[in-house]
Formats: structure tokens, C-alpha cells, sequence
């Protein structure tokens, strides 16, 4: 659709476009955010050799490594899967394989605190979780915190979890703990999707306020989640599950985020559209819908690394910081882990592939204040509200060439395009009524799609665009943009991404190679929603 055709129909819609222009249009006033704060860059979701599908050689120390000296991260979780571990930190085979949260309390935290009280890594927030196998679903990331107001992750509470919610046999958990354990717990809950909220419960329960969980790659496989799942479990735990992995991890994969399902027309919706899971990629899809809702649930991108390319030529994803990243919002005094789970629960960031983007200042403004990423202004019907979009890039990215060598490829990421997305906001869906499995909102929509011709360069080295809209009725605004053009072959349809296909071929070196180049040559940016809403 053209932008003449576009700004007819937004004419007569119902947000009436006043105006758009380079620069900032909010009253003179460039601050980037408020309260004074600082970005931060991060990764929720990273696996090391004390995950069974991981290898001897990604070691604690070397995902360190690679998260902190190399790529310059300034936080990260640890989340071995909830499983059997039979190795330590350093790749050795243990004498007996343990349940992990004991592995996790046994190797894994004290290596992390002897490394940062040696001074290595001491300016960097590292904390350990888990990825749990979800009974009937998939993976959700958890992690659980005790001891406030300086928290730490939950040893006890991990290990309790695990007897709990997961099939490991009983024989491999300590006596001791089983006694206690089977005290509380006359059964184990780890096979059916009410054992499934039975566990969100006991995270609700026992950490409401310091815990927080993450539905990882929740599209991979078909059937495991219907939108009514993921509205019960917002609503049962709003503060607990309250984000998505949309951007998904195990982008070295063939099948881009690892998403395997048979290449038929019905696994559409188990597909990632340039590398980013259908659920949020697809424009008025599972995501708009529960926003339009106005519920407070926030994208996230992830590494998944658990290693990038073995010895027999397998490739499963880049390291920590190398090609996906969290760029969340840390206001001043809320350092630690609980500033930024509170700024993961306000939805202050957005998420990015190959450093497309390295700063995002999207707000709206009107009288009553400003918005921004996560947050809401309330205004009168019929105010104009200006909306403002900032954005940098830096000068190069991760990008070698060949992949993993060391060798940089001296990629300039460069945006295409930024689409300001725009959704009504109805109120919530009750369960058991109609509404409440709708998993589409019919009113989302591009309101604007701005190009190099629309930016300006400010002396700051932001490119900076913003608009005026007339509010009319409740909406909320959020961001996605890309390198590439609207409609590129096999890419991308009137701006809108296409399903990712896969990247095969029998010589290994040139496989993944072509796949590292696939995945830099398909960049996005999301960002989390401002919500507008409009006084009766």
C-alpha cells in the first residue's frame, strides 16, 4: 500500500495523522528517558556444559567468556535445563550424574562468585536459572531469588522445584531433601498442563515477587500452547509470566531457531518469520491480541546458545551477546537483580538481531506526560500526542567471515525501514467466554512506515522521526524495523516477514557459512508497547 493510500485510510480511522517530521517533535525535549538510568544489554536464556544437549567445550568459564570479554554484555542468566547433569563447570564427567539445581548450587554459582569477588566479571550482574521442561507445553526459563534486599538465586528453592515439577526419578534427589519433600507434596506434579499451573502456583506462592518466567521458543513445535493457555497463565501469575521469547535463539540451527516441523502449509504458525517466532512476527497475531487486551506481556530475544559449531560440523546458535540481545532500561538506584527485574516486568526494552540497532528512545508524549517503552499515558479524547522514534546503529557488528573465526566481517548494519505499529485496546477476555480463545486483533495495523527519507541525523548520532496523532480511542504503539527492503524475494511481502526456509547442503564449511549469512542478512528490531489510553 502506498503512504498516500495509507494516510487516506488513517484519515478516516481512527487515529487522524496530523503531521510527521524529522527531529523531535515532543516539546523541545530530547531526553532519552525518565528517570535518569542507563541502557543495559543482556541474555535470558544460555546454556552451558551442564546441559545435556550442550558440549564438553562450552564450559562456564567459556560462555563467560564469550558473554562478558567478548561480546560485552552487561548481564546474563545461566538456564541449564532441569534435567540430569553428569558434568561440571569444566566439561568433567562427575562420578554420578546429580539433578541439576544441584549442580547449579554445587559448581555453578560458587565458580561465579570465586570470579567476580576475584575482581573478573565484578561490574557484571550474572545469575543462574533453569530452563524446566513444561508438563504438556515446552520450555519455560525460570528463575526464583530469596534473601532481599540483596538477592541471590534460590539453591533450596530450585532443588524443591525440580522434585517437584519434573520426572527425574526420585533415587537421584538426597534422602534428606525427599523426606521433607514428600511431607508437602503427596504426589509430583510433572505430566499434565494443570500440573504445569500447579507449578506457576507454587512460583506465585513461594517467590510473588522475586521470580519471573519466560515462555522460550514457544512456537517450535505444533499443538503446545493455544492462546487461552497463555492468557490462563498471565492471568493466574501476571508478574511471574509476563514475557515471550519471540526472538528466538538457535539461529545457527538449518531450520532457523531450530523450528523443524514439516514444511506444510498447516505448520505456518510453527515457522519463524525472519527469526522471530510467528506468535509475535505476524502483524495482528498472538501478541497484538493480548495486548489488545492490554495485558502487560513484553518480547524478548535470546541466545539459546548451547554451542555454536562442533566438531562434527554441527551449528546451533551464536554465543551470548554475539547475535541476539536484550537492551533493557535500568533506572539509577535500581541496581542488582531486582532493578532489572522490575525494569523485565515494566517492559523497559526491546530486543534486536546483529546489533541492527544499538539505542532506541520511542516515546509518546501529550499533557499529561510522556510514555515510554512499557509504560502508559492517560489523555483526553481528541488530544494530539506526539509520538517520537530515536534510533543508532553502530558503526560495525558481530558479523565474521567465516562464521566463528575470529575474523570480523566489517558489516555496517543500515535500517531500511521502521514500522510504527498501532492495535486497539478492548479490555481483557474472560475465560470461558468466545473471546477468550481468539488468538488475532483484526484492528492492528502499520500506521506509519517511515524510511531514510523521513529521518534526520541529530548531532547526538541518533536518526530521529516523530509524528502527531489525534488519540480517539484507547491503542497501544510499538516498533519493528529491519535491513531490509518491504518486498524482497523469499523475504519479506509488503513488509511483512516471511516464513524463514531452511539453509541445507553437504559441504559443512560452506552450510554454515550460507547460514551465518542468512541470519545477517535478515535483521530485525522489536520494541516493547506504549499504551495510549483515552479518558471516557
Amino acid at each position: 500500500m502506498s503512504h498516500r493510500i495509507k494516510l487516506l485510510s488513517l484519515l478516516l480511522g481512527s487515529l487522524s495523522l496530523i503531521y510527521a517530521c524529522g527531529g523531535d517533535g515532543d516539546s523541545g525535549n530530547s531526553a532519552i528517558n525518565e528517570p535518569a538510568g542507563k541502557w543495559t544489554a543482556g541474555d535470558l536464556h544460555v546454556h552451558t556444559v551442564q546441559s545435556d544437549d550442550s558440549r564438553t567445550t562450552q564450559t562456564l568459564d567459556f560462555v563467560l567468556n564469550k558473554a562478558f570479554a567478548t561480546y560485552k554484555l552487561d548481564w546474563m542468566a545461566l538456564t541449564n535445563h532441569l534435567r540430569s547433569s553428569k558434568y561440571d563447570n569444566d566439561g568433567t564427567l562427575l562420578a554420578t550424574p546429580v539433578p541439576f539445581a544441584y549442580g547449579m548450587a554445587s559448581h555453578e554459582i560458587p565458580r561465579v562468585k570465586a570470579l567476580q569477588a576475584g575482581g573478573t566479571y565484578a561490574d557484571k550482574l550474572i545469575f543462574s536459572g533453569f530452563e524446566w521442561d513444561m508438563p504438556t507445553h515446552d520450555h519455560l526459563g525460570i528463575a526464583l531469588f530469596e534473601g532481599a534486599p540483596t538477592l541471590q538465586a534460590s539453591t533450596g528453592g530450585a532443588k524443591e522445584f525440580q522434585y517437584a515439577f519434573t520426572t527425574l526419578a526420585e533415587s537421584q534427589f538426597d534422602p534428606a531433601d525427599v523426606a521433607v519433600w514428600k511431607a508437602k507434596y503427596p504426589q509430583r506434579f510433572n505430566s499434565t498442563a494443570a500440573d504445569a499451573l500447579q507449578a506457576i502456583s507454587w512460583l506465585k506462592t513461594n517467590y510473588p515477587t522475586t521470580s519471573f518466567a519466560t515462555l522460550n521458543h514457544p512456537s517450535r513445535n505444533p499443538g503446545k500452547y493455544t492462546v487461552s493457555d497463555l492468557r490462563q497463565m498471565n492471568d493466574l501469575a501476571p508478574d511471574i509470566v509476563f514475557m515471550i521469547e519471540g526472538m528466538v535463539g538457535n539461529q545457527m540451527e538449518p531450520n532457523r531457531g531450530g523450528y523443524t516441523s514439516a514444511y506444510v502449509p498447516e505448520n505456518a504458525p510453527n515457522r519463524t518469520y525472519g527469526g522471530v517466532d510467528a506468535l509475535v512476527a505476524r502483524l495482528g497475531g498472538t501478541w497484538d491480541a493480548l495486548l489488545g487486551e492490554g495485558r502487560r506481556i513484553w518480547n524478548i530475544a535470546d541466545s539459546d546458545s548451547h554451542f555454536e559449531i562442533d566438531a562434527a560440523s554441527n551449528s546451533s546458535g551464536y554465543y551470548p551477546g554475539e547475535y541476539s540481545k536484550n537492551h533493557v532500561w535500568v533506572a539509577d538506584g535500581q541496581a542488582g537483580i531486582g532493578g532489572l527485574t522490575k525494569s523485565l516486568r515494566d517492559g523497559r526494552m526491546f530486543g534486536v538481531f546483529g546489533d541492527l540497532i544499538d539505542a532506541l528512545d520511542f516515546r509518546i508524549g501529550g499533557s499529561t506526560g510522556k510514555g515510554f517503552m512499557g509504560q502508559e499515558i492517560k489523555v483526553p479524547a481528541g488530544e494530539r500526542v506526539t509520538v517520537t522514534i530515536r534510533f543508532k546503529s553502530p558503526a560495525l557488528n558481530n558479523y565474521q567471515k567465516p562464521v566463528d573465526s575470529g575474523t570480523p566481517g566489517n558489516m555496517k548494519p543500515v535500517v531500511d525501514h521502521v514500522d510504527l505499529i498501532v492495535g486497539d485496546v478492548t479490555g481483557k477476555a474472560l475465560p470461558g467466554t468466545p473471546a477468550y480463545a481468539v488468538a488475532t486483533n483484526a484492528s492492528t495495523q502499520v500506521l506509519r512506515r517511515f524510511t531514510a527519507a523521513d529521518w534526520k541525523l541529530e548531532a547526538d548520532g541518533y536518526f530521529s522521526v516523530s509524528l502527531q496523532v489525534e488519540a480517539k480511542k484507547s491503542q497501544y504503539f510499538r516498533l519493528r524495523g529491519t535491513n531490509l527492503a518491504p518486498d524482497v524475494a523469499g523475504l519479506t511481502a509488503n513488509g511483512e516477514p516471511l516464513a524463514d526456509p531452511q539453509t541445507t547442503g553437504a559441504d559443512n564449511a560452506a552450510r554454515v557459512n550460507a547460514i551465518n549469512d542468512r541470519n545477517y542478512g535478515s535483521l530485525w528490531f522489536y520494541s516493547n508497547p506504549v499504551f495510549v489510553t483515552v479518558a471516557p
